[in-house]
């Protein structure tokens, strides 16, 4: 088996950061925008950050697509040839596509809030009862998805630690047994 540090790497690592950086921010960050003095700079607090956050999670997530493009590349024989490895290869695709989805989603979102950036909210994503209501929408709808897209990345996490164990020379020997010779 070739070594494949360099794409293992950047899928780990750029996932690693995908996931903390928005689970951080859904803890932290949007809850301590609301500790702002006024009413309205609630929201430029949560802006600042999230702009801030936008360009490494932009650099995460194209890390961890090449990467992943780069395993898949490099184990594409065991994809083939080892029961459940491409199920497991469908199932991370159809995560990756969704956390992509609701991250732009969220960042669409995010762009509306930010061009009201004076506005009153509570928090990040938590409205005012003065909050105009096209931002407020917005803000209850990215008070979901903020947990969303680390669940999904989360999700990512544990789908890649299965991955893994798949990779281990037994496995890689039950799968090709049972690929072979179904029902044993």
């Amino acid at each position: 088996m070739t070594l494949n540090t360099t794409s293992r790497a950047l899928h780990d690592l750029g996932l690693s950061a995908w996931f903390g950086g928005t689970l951080a921010n859904a803890v932290a960050l949007n809850a301590a925008a609301g500790e702002a003095d006024l009413a309205g700079n609630k929201g430029a607090v949560a802006n600042v950050g999230w702009d801030r956050w936008t360009p490494v999670n932009a650099a995460a997530i194209g890390a961890h697509l090449v990467g992943s493009l780069g395993q898949l590349a490099g184990n594409k024989d065991r994809v083939a040839a080892q029961q459940g490895v491409g199920s497991m290869v469908v199932a991370k695709t159809a995560l990756t596509a969704a956390a992509l989805g609701a991250t732009a989603y969220s960042r669409a979102l995010g762009n509306r809030v930010a061009q009201h950036t004076h506005v009153p909210v509570e928090s990040g994503t938590q409205p005012a009862d003065q909050t105009p209501t096209g931002v407020a929408q917005a803000q209850k709808r990215l008070a979901v998805l903020q947990w969303v897209v680390p669940a999904l990345t989360g999700a990512l996490v544990v789908v890649s630690s299965f991955a893994g164990e798949q990779q281990r020379a037994v496995a890689q020997r039950q799968g090709i047994v049972q690929r072979l010779l179904p029902g044993s």
